[in-house]
């Protein structure tokens, strides 16, 4: 025979249990419900950064670059791009050869071709630091704004200068701005991230709100975030940190006006890699066909590399990147300018030049007849459907 349980007594703290559906909550919400919270918590998430956008304090003074602690600041960047893209100013785009490392403002190569011109003609929307490999992911993702405009594009040949700084190194190493690098294809060797962190990294950039985080990380809590910050400010309201201006200004940034010789830099004999199997090359020509598609003309500036730096062997290997880079440009009906060499005691390092130095890029530039018809003499794509 089976035992027969007794039925328990509705009074029972075990049938009081039986009773309650699922949980405790005071507040159970249906799937209707759900749906209205999400639609609520998206609206926030994209109207929040959009009004931030435009009531946040920004000074762009005449001779504007990013300022160097914003380097990382996309959202910032982005924000720059929209602003600079209504007008009639050439972009100037590129790596720290652009952004000017070793000098201040108005002394960078847009400073120079905006003097020669006359007027705020040229825009400085280099960042520093940013190889091929970020730059493409930062025009993809954070320049959308960039359409029917004039740019120079800067290509600098020191990212095929070695296996490490064209990426293909197997052995892991630090570069800067991982977060603009492809995450998944093509596979970097030298990137080691877990996949839920490459993941996250690719839905940032589609979402405006947390490059807005990011951004206040980087104004308001000195690049911490909010839980770090209060660790080292137990005793500070990070409420009170959160204002509607940077304070972030390119005079935060010293300069080192020194020659390379001056530094003690020797001659190098430099691992060049090979064009054709470059991945900072191939991103370079990403960059180019993203700006290309949206309706900019493009103008490419190599250089100018400080070949007075690198031993007989080794210019001669540059020399003849030098040539493929140019049949490519040709071969693709791609206008460009291939600077003379500087003098040696105008270049900072290996392709950095001095204030002087841009001085006389500029003045090439000028003197250029490609330059001339496709820059200066040339409306601004697009600009009468604006």
């Amino acid at each position: 025979m089976t035992k027969q349980s007794k039925p328990l007594n509705e009074s029972s703290p075990a049938a009081t249990l039986q009773n309650i559906p699922f949980s405790s909550n005071a507040i159970r919400l249906s799937l209707s419900d759900w749906f209205i919270v999400l639609a609520v918590c998206a609206i926030l998430l994209t109207i929040v950064p959009a009004l931030w956008d435009r009531i946040e304090k920004t000074a762009n003074p005449i001779d504007f670059r990013l300022p160097y602690q914003l380097g990382e600041d996309y959202w910032s960047f982005s924000r720059d791009c929209r602003q600079f893209s209504q007008g009639r100013e050439t972009l100037v785009i590129g790596d720290s050869v652009i952004w000017g490392h070793y000098v201040p403002a108005e002394q960078t190569l847009s400073h120079y071709l905006n003097q020669i011109h006359g007027g705020q003609n040229f825009v400085n929307l280099g960042v520093d630091g940013i190889h091929p490999a970020a730059l493409s992911g930062l025009l993809r993702y954070y320049g959308k704004a960039i359409s029917h405009k004039n740019i120079i594009l800067h290509f600098n040949p020191l990212w095929l200068s070695s296996a490490q700084h064209d990426l293909q190194a197997h052995k892991e190493f630090s570069f800067n701005h991982p977060k603009l690098v492809p995450q998944f294809f093509p596979r970097i060797p030298s990137y080691r991230e877990t996949f839920s962190n490459r993941l996250g990294i690719a839905a940032s950039r589609h979402l405006p709100f947390s490059g807005w985080v990011n951004h206040l990380h980087i104004t308001c809590f000195d690049g911490l975030d909010i839980p770090s910050w209060t660790i080292e400010h137990p005793y500070q309201n990070p409420l009170t940190e959160i204002t509607l201006g940077s304070s972030i200004s390119d005079d935060d940034f010293k300069y080192d006006q020194i020659s390379w010789y001056d530094r003690d830099i020797s001659k190098r004999d430099l691992e060049w890699v090979e064009l054709a199997t470059s991945f900072q090359w191939y991103c370079f020509k990403k960059s180019i066909e993203v700006l290309q598609k949206r309706d900019n003309r493009v103008f490419i500036v190599v250089g100018p590399f400080n070949e007075h730096l690198l031993n007989e062997k080794s210019l001669f290997v540059y020399q003849e990147i030098k040539v493929k880079i140019e049949t490519w440009f040709r071969h693709n009906e791609i206008d460009y300018y291939i600077p003379l060499l500087l003098p040696s005691e105008y270049y900072a390092d290996a392709s950095h030049p001095l204030g002087e130095g841009y001085a006389m890029l500029a003045e090439q530039l000028y003197a250029n007849e490609s330059f001339a018809s496709e820059i200066l003499n040339s409306p601004v794509p697009g600009l009468e459907n604006r």
